[in-house]
């Protein structure tokens, strides 16, 4: 089957203060009309994604882009075309979006998308935007599980809503105890938890979830399945983001961006090399590494979906 040369689009997500971000249906006389899909368009030659995107904006939807992020890059082969999709975040422009080609325009919730058909290669965009920007980690066996017990469940009453259990020095029983626990004041507020060990104890505490470290995730043979809830996993260098693609995860986190105390023997990436190693890059990636809540707007101006926290979970 001959291959189809690559089409380059810019796609992108509108996003509201409320969290809803726009979707569009597609005309009449397109391909796939009356599909929804992130609005953008083709990218000509020579031009940069981004400056085709505040094009494509101005023609299509009336509006002038003024802060825009970049996202993810996805790739997806139609019967038709194979197109390769720059998402941007936008969180600030100018007008009122209208459809200037008479197409629909709908707001949606990442949780709540109601109009369909979808394009289908959409997917894999729609599960990510569901991911919140930031993700704790916990250090139970740093700082006493009691206090621990104290910061999540504060934190979780401030909005925190993803949180990964990592607690490799901790005892079985206690580590069981201690998750069955996390995972109570996670239901009581719609919040997700993720488990950093095996997939047998992540069924036996009911998580959301698992994530890897670096070493399970090189070691893998066979990708985890949708049965694990979402999938994530610790990268700190191209080859390791390079694994996690392959192996069908929904994102990282990628550091330390900072010096930490948990990787003192670590150099750090510094922000430079951590938005070229994912730029272009498929999954949403979380900063890690010394992470606090005023560096998120950094990390998502460099490319990130967010930052992972730990010990300024506090802070939130």
């Amino acid at each position: 089957m001959e291959a189809f040369p690559i089409v380059e689009v810019a796609a992108a997500v509108i996003v509201r203060p409320d969290g809803n971000f726009l979707l569009t249906c597609r005309p009449e006389g397109k391909p796939y009309s009356g599909y929804w899909e992130f609005p953008g368009g083709k990218v000509e030659a020579g031009e940069a994604p981004l400056h085709a995107l505040d094009r494509e904006l101005q023609e299509e939807l009336g509006i002038q882009l003024t802060k825009a992020e970049p996202w993810i890059t996805r790739t997806f082969t139609y019967p038709h075309a194979t197109v390769r999709l720059h998402f941007y975040r936008i969180t600030e422009w100018h007008g009122i979006p209208y459809g200037r080609e008479n197409q629909l325009l709908s707001w949606q919730l990442p949780r709540h998308v109601e109009v369909k058909p979808m394009l289908p290669a959409n997917a894999a965009v729609l599960r990510a935007l569901m991911l919140p920007p930031v993700y704790a980690i916990t250090h139970a066996s740093e700082i006493g599980i009691d206090t621990s017990l104290r910061q999540i469940g504060q934190a979780f009453r401030n909005g925190l809503r993803l949180l990964q259990i990592r607690e490799k020095t901790m005892d079985e029983s206690l580590f069981l105890s201690f998750s069955e626990q996390v995972i109570a004041f996670a239901r009581s507020v719609d919040a997700q938890v993720l488990i950093n060990t095996d997939t047998t104890f992540r069924k036996t505490v009911n998580a959301d979830g698992i994530h890897l470290s670096s070493k399970q995730l090189m070691a893998l043979t066979a990708h985890p399945g949708s049965d694990c809830g979402w999938r994530g996993a610790s990268c700190h260098n191209a080859e390791e983001l390079y694994q996690a693609e392959l192996s069908g995860l929904d994102f990282v986190v990628l550091g330390p961006v900072y010096p930490t105390l948990s990787h003192s023997d670590t150099k750090p990436l510094g922000w430079q090399k951590f938005a070229a190693l994912i730029r272009n890059y498929s999954l949403p990636v979380y900063a890690l590494g010394g992470m606090t809540c005023n560096d998120l707007r950094t990390a998502q101006e460099m490319g990130a979906h967010g930052i992972a926290i730990m010990r300024h979970i506090t802070e939130l």
